[in-house]
């Protein structure tokens, strides 16, 4: 029946001009053809199709067939069906007028989604690709338009992060990079072979943009293999070293990229990139100053003359970039990015006024944020890390304004320790090797001040600042010992008043109300065990206003015993400084009674 009236349909319209089609024409000739191939006559439809009689029929209205004709071969029927969908697909591409066929092969493309983005993709990147080259005209706009319909559905799969899933690639995301780059190349070559036309410098943008893209997604998130003498196994590696290659190939090579990027006037800002776009571009460019000075992809096109201190600061921008990110697969990269960068540096070289950049502050503060915040414990390790060997890169005046500027904004007692306790060794090196007016003095005392005080005084909630209170009372014990009163290096004898005040017995206060509070709440928690068994073993305590957990009342003792153990050692600690600074105030007193 669906042949008879499809049939019907074509004897009508032979007799007319193709001009004379009308609408309703078109609604029934995709109407039969469809239930053509639904009820299976597809060899019939075939062979409608490849009657030279009805070439014009087929030019006009044949594009209409092509959503049904990849419906049934992405449904995969039986063998025989499939091979005649396939000619019947070849032909309607060869037949049909291109424009209307491009609109209707991009509707199919962004139909699917999920694991069918890739099988329909898959299949029509080559018609797409001879589609577009038989356009008369307007060819970079449809490129533009191809390729950007292609990103956006690509952009939709799971970026595969691990060597199994790279290999397994369920959702056909490595293949399709490959085919993309495929199905790009010979517009690349169209562009090289008359770089005069007006119409390819169009083509050049809509490329360049597309690089742009694939620099974001999927390189921005992708993982690499390790690098081996067989790198065609890592399919984003290859994909990454063909973009960089067209990027060359279209007049933007990697050094004017890298280069210019942040500059008020970029190369490419004729472009006018839509502003979300435009805000993706510089992910873009981390992307791939991160495959050039981490991957090695593009390096051999960089000038040798940079120096290690320059490349740095074109570095920390991108670096800046891939830790405001929150996927760990992206500020991952960013840590490789940074230390690549600082091990070209000698230690202490960096200058203080690089901190004017601000990229060099938020750096720090970034790496601030994946020490305390990313749940994968190596990656916290190696933010610690990066930011250690960043500070070892500084000179003293910029070691001292970073420590400032983490002891301000942090707001991480285990951060601020770690801060403390890099002042405690550049300070044991101005007393070692050569005298540091940062690291001494009015300066030191300076920073003192924001070393050796409580946050709130003492209301300080003394176990969330334990770390940080431990390492100032280490600090202060440190300075006691190795500064003498009567030479004063430091400056601390002169501020020792100061410091009590602020520090010293507001801690003493702030100890023994903590103290109080915990023995009171472990009385109230040994009262109640009897009533925590008859609720199934499980009770709850409230300290400083806020609920611990639900846990079992042993484990909520041995809490509380904790944070009494750690206000016992803080005190044993204090004491201890205590002390120490009476025996030195007492021994330079004897002293100076014995001198007059």
């Amino acid at each position: 029946m669906a042949v008879e009236e499809l049939q019907s349909i074509i004897k009508r319209c032979q007799i007319l001009e193709e001009h004379d089609f009308k609408e309703e024409d078109f609604g029934l000739f995709q109407l039969a053809g469809q239930r053509c191939i639904e009820d299976g006559h597809i060899n019939q439809l075939l062979e409608i199709i490849q009657d030279e009689k009805n070439k014009t029929i087929i030019k006009s209205m044949g594009w209409n067939l092509v959503g049904p004709v990849v419906r049934c071969l992405l449904r995969g029927r039986e063998e025989d069906k499939r091979e005649e969908c396939f000619l019947i697909f070849d032909l309607l591409v060869k037949l049909c007028n291109p424009k209307e066929l491009l609109l209707g092969l991009l509707e199919l493309i962004e139909e699917p989604s999920g694991k069918q983005i890739s099988q329909i993709i898959l299949l029509l990147l080559q018609p797409l690709q001879t589609v577009i080259q038989k356009l008369p005209n307007n060819k970079a706009y449809s490129v533009g338009l191809a390729l950007s319909t292609l990103w956006s559905q690509l952009s939709l799969l799971p970026v595969p992060h691990s060597e199994e899933q790279i290999q397994a690639d369920d959702y056909g995301l490595c293949q399709c990079c490959k085919a993309l780059i495929e199905f790009t190349k010979p517009f690349v070559e169209e562009v090289i072979s008359d770089k005069e036309n007006k119409e390819n410098a169009k083509l050049k943008d809509e490329l360049l943009k597309f690089c742009f893209k694939g620099l974001k997604c999927p390189l921005l998130t992708a993982q690499f293999l390790e690098q081996s003498e067989d790198v065609g196994n890592d399919p984003f590696r290859c994909f990454a070293s063909e973009i960089i290659g067209f990027l060359s190939k279209i007049g933007h090579p990697v050094p004017q990229i890298i280069l210019n990027h942040g500059r008020k006037k970029r190369t490419w800002d004729y472009l006018e990139f839509e502003e979300e776009e435009d805000k993706q571009l510089a992910e873009s460019v981390a992307s791939l100053t991160y495959l050039v000075f981490v991957q090695g992809i593009g390096i051999d096109q960089l000038p040798m003359v940079l120096s290690p201190s320059y490349l740095l600061q074109l570095n920390m921008e991108h670096i800046e970039v891939f830790l405001q990110r929150t996927e760990q697969s992206v500020y991952s990269k960013g840590l490789e990015l940074l230390e690549t960068s600082l091990l070209r540096l000698e230690d202490n070289s960096l200058c203080y006024q690089y901190l004017e950049i601000k990229s060099f502050l938020a750096v720090p503060q970034g790496l601030v944020k994946v020490m305390t915040l990313c749940p994968i414990e190596t990656l916290r390790k190696k933010g610690l890390s990066m930011l250690q060997l960043f500070i070892d890169k500084l000179d003293s005046q910029g070691k001292y304004t970073l420590f400032r500027c983490l002891l301000n904004t942090s707001n991480h007692s285990g951060v601020e320790a770690f801060v403390i306790q890099n002042i405690k060794n550049q300070i044991d090196l101005s007393f070692k090797k050569t005298y540091n007016k940062w690291f001494a003095g009015a300066q030191l005392i300076s920073l003192l001040d924001l070393v050796l005080s409580l946050p709130e005084g003492a209301e300080t909630d003394l176990l969330q600042n334990s770390d940080r209170i431990m390492a100032s009372l280490n600090l202060l014990r440190y300075l006691v010992i190795k500064d003498n009163e009567d030479d004063n290096q430091t400056g601390l004898w002169t501020e020792l008043g100061k410091i009590e005040n602020n520090f010293l017995k507001p801690l003493h206060i702030g100890l023994n109300m903590s103290k109080a509070h915990y023995e009171a709440e472990i009385k109230n928690s040994q009262q109640n065990n009897q009533v925590a068994s008859m609720c199934k073993g499980v009770c709850s305590v409230t300290v400083g206003g806020e609920e611990i957990p639900t846990m079992p009342p042993e484990m909520q003792l041995k809490v509380l015993h904790s944070a009494l153990f750690t206000f016992d050692l803080i005190e044993s600690v204090l004491a201890r400084v205590e002390e120490l600074i009476e025996i030195k105030s007492k021994s330079t007193s004897e002293e100076n009674v014995g001198i007059k």
